[in-house]
């Protein structure tokens, strides 16, 4: 009897640290604030701390340029359908929030020729720059465990990630996390 009243407590120990874990996800993924103000975690000093190269060969650090405002940080490149298929969502989603404070960048993992030959067909309103092979690895860094493209995470205001995704985004799931953003 003992036995039984053991695995039972158990079992409820497991589901409720397995509910704790979801719920937690849950709210990493509407959008909430971080909660520390402290250093950063190592993925997200990686991003912060990194130089990308542009199209017309300048030096772009993130730090510089995107630190202290929401950031939506999109990682693609012109040879993955689904990166293709978002990116005029991401583009509308910059438009739409800009002025409510969001910054979006996109990280082409690709080539310079073929990123200037993309952009030439679909002009977009945000700054890209390129990462290269290496944006895998910083991607891994921030959440993305399988590397895959497209992947596009979300920054609060004091440079912590808030939102990942693994695949394509739309524009109404970007507008729910956006608006869950004190910014």
């Amino acid at each position: 009897m003992q036995r039984r009243a053991v695995l039972g407590l158990g079992a409820a120990g497991v589901l409720a640290a397995g509910g704790g874990a979801y719920l937690a996800l849950q709210h990493e993924q509407r959008g909430a604030a971080p909660a520390a103000t402290g250093p950063l975690s190592p993925g997200a000093a990686a991003f912060w701390n990194a130089s990308f190269d542009t199209l017309d060969q300048q030096t772009y650090q993130p730090a510089a340029h995107l630190r202290g405002k929401p950031l939506l940080l999109n990682f693609w490149a012109t040879w993955c359908a689904p990166c293709v298929k978002e990116l005029p969502e991401i583009n509308q989603f910059h438009d739409e929030f800009a002025s409510k404070g969001w910054q979006v960048l996109g990280l082409a993992v690709d080539a310079p020729t073929p990123v200037r030959g993309f952009l030439e067909k679909l002009p977009l309103k945000f700054p890209v720059a390129l990462a290269g092979l290496t944006g895998t690895d910083l991607s891994k860094q921030l959440g993305n465990s399988k590397g895959g493209l497209p992947f596009t995470v979300a920054f609060g205001v004091q440079g912590e990630p808030i939102w990942r995704k693994l695949g394509a985004t739309h524009l109404e799931e970007l507008r729910a996390m956006a608006s869950a953003v004190k910014v």
